[in-house]
Formats: C-alpha cells, sequence, structure tokens
C-alpha cells in the first residue's frame, strides 16, 4: 500500500486535478469530506457521532476523520495505492495519518504542494458556481454553463457559496496559512514535500503530476 498527499490552499486545483490523476494512474481519490458526507448519509456510527458535533457547529474531532480514513483504507488491498485531497490539514492530523499508514505498513512517498499567486485563488474562488439541485461545479471564465444561471446538467439554479464570498475568502486563505505552516515545514524536513504551480491549466498540472508518479 502507497499514499500521496496533495496540498493547497482553497482555490488551489485539488479536487480537479485528483480527479485528473485518478483516471490517469492507480491512485484512489480519498477526499475526507466526500467520506464524511457518505459516513452522515448512510447513518453509520461514525457518522452520527460526526453529525452530534457538525450539529452543535462544532468541527468534526480528529480522532473521528482518521478513523474514516482508516475504514477506507481498510476497505481496499495491500497493493493499493491512495491519493488524499486536502488532508491531513494540520500537524496533528499528519502524524494521526502517519501512525495509520505505519500500522498498515504503507508507504507515504510524496506531498504535492499545489501553489499559486493569492490574486489568482481569489478569482478562482468568487467565480465559482454550484448547482442547487444536482451540486455539478462551474466557473464564470473557467466553466461557464451553456446558459448563464443554469445547470446544464439538470436545468437546475446556479449559485455562489457563503464562503465564496471575497470576505469570507481572505479569511479562509488565512485559516490555511496559520494551520498549514508547522505542516509544510513538517513534510519538507521529512523530504516528501514537493512545491507544484498550480497556476497553470488544469491539463497541464494534471499531466505534470502523472509524468513524477508515473
Amino acid at each position: 500500500m502507497k499514499a500521496i498527499v496533495l496540498l493547497g490552499a482553497p482555490g488551489a486545483g485539488k479536487g480537479t486535478t485528483a480527479e485528473g490523476v485518478r483516471e490517469k494512474t492507480p491512485y484512489q481519490h480519498i477526499a475526507t469530506g466526500d467520506i464524511l458526507r457518505a459516513a452522515l448519509k448512510t447513518g453509520t456510527e461514525l457518522g452520527l457521532k460526526a453529525k452530534e458535533y457538525m450539529e452543535r457547529g462544532e468541527l468534526v474531532p480528529d480522532e473521528i476523520i482518521i478513523q474514516l480514513v482508516e475504514q477506507r483504507l481498510d476497505a481496499g488491498n495491500d497493493d493499493d495505492a491512495y491519493m488524499f485531497d486536502g488532508f491531513p490539514r494540520t500537524l496533528a492530523q499528519a502524524q494521526l495519518l502517519e501512525q495509520s499508514l505505519q500500522q498498515r505498513n504503507a508507504l507515504l512517498e510524496r506531498v504535492f504542494f499545489l501553489d499559486a499567486p493569492r490574486d489568482l485563488l481569489v478569482e478562482r474562488l468568487t467565480g465559482r458556481r454550484i448547482c442547487r439541485s444536482c451540486g455539478v461545479n462551474y466557473h464564470v471564465t473557467n466553466l461557464p454553463p451553456k446558459k448563464e444561471g443554469v445547470c446544464d446538467q439538470c436545468g437546475g439554479e446556479l449559485y455562489r457559496r457563503a464562503d465564496d464570498e471575497e470576505a469570507t475568502i481572505a479569511n479562509r486563505l488565512e485559516v490555511f496559512a496559520q494551520q498549514t505552516e508547522a505542516l509544510i515545514s513538517h513534510y519538507d524536513d521529512k523530504g516528501l514535500l514537493l512545491h507544484i504551480d498550480s497556476s497553470v491549466d488544469k491539463y497541464s498540472l494534471i499531466d505534470k503530476l502523472v509524468e513524477i508518479l508515473t
């Protein structure tokens, strides 16, 4: 079993890049947000525990998140390859993940930091639109719908999330920088960190990572 991690600020392109890499390599895409939503939807024991925190407006504890990750790893095979998208976010999470991987004789091969200028991150996030009905993502410049404000897939209304407002984005980027400073140093000290320019188009970015991984 082996794993890589994709890190980057909001708007760096982690999700899009991860999906592109998944299509061209053996690496399976693991996004903790997706795992958490699935656990909530199916009402698993861990999902119900997470729900209690979320209903109180609190963050789901690292211990629950790592247990969800471990369940995902244990559902696979010993020779599987995994790609973590936006996780870990903190040094504490990184240490928990490393313990879990070591217990499964898994190798953390590389940590890719997707780096882009702040003004580009803001532009990407403020231009993002999401369908209220089916959840498909668009961008007013990079991936516009055929008809403004209307989803190509289902005809649903497109909207901008509250956390994609410019004032909120500034805070999100600041929080990210504070949370990940120690994490980035940790991976750099281990010789695992590789900075990747994510200001390029998505196809060039995906091809770059695929080239490194294959």
